[in-house]
């Protein structure tokens, strides 16, 4: 099974903002096949830390199966923007995960962020989701 290049679906959502929070993520080969999931409870948190939190669950299982190139798709725009450079990270919390990400990134060959609609994100919303229903 080929997971030098993948494909990443990733989440992550708070009931309340904050509160309790959960990170989903699903990672597929270029075939389509799931090589990968994510669906953990992060405890209290913002939606948009989730949705850092999920990116980095998602590089870490990544390098673990030993991807060079990742295709991360998130229906965060706010998220997606900061992390292509085009959207300063203003927030305190934010700045460290973002740096984070950032130095991760270095460790592939190759790394897009891609803003999807939210209906083209169901399976790392489900195990979002699935992350915060156990956490409750």
């Amino acid at each position: 099974m080929n997971t030098k290049h993948l494909i990443i679906h990733t989440d992550g959502g708070a009931r309340g903002n904050p509160g309790p929070a959960g990170i989903g993520a699903v990672l597929k080969n270029t075939s389509g096949e799931i090589v990968a999931e994510v669906s953990e409870y992060i405890g209290e948190t913002t939606n948009n830390q989730a949705e850092y939190k999920a990116v980095i669950a998602a590089m870490d299982k990544a390098k673990e199966l030993g991807a060079q190139e990742l295709d991360l798709y998130l229906d965060s725009e706010l998220v997606v923007k900061q992390l292509n450079g085009e959207y300063k990270v203003k927030n305190k919390d934010l700045a460290p995960l973002f740096v984070k990400i950032y130095n991760a990134g270095l460790s592939f060959k190759k790394v897009v962020y891609r803003h999807i609609p939210r209906e083209m994100n169901k399976e790392a919303d489900k195990l979002a989701n699935m992350a915060m229903d156990r956490g409750r």
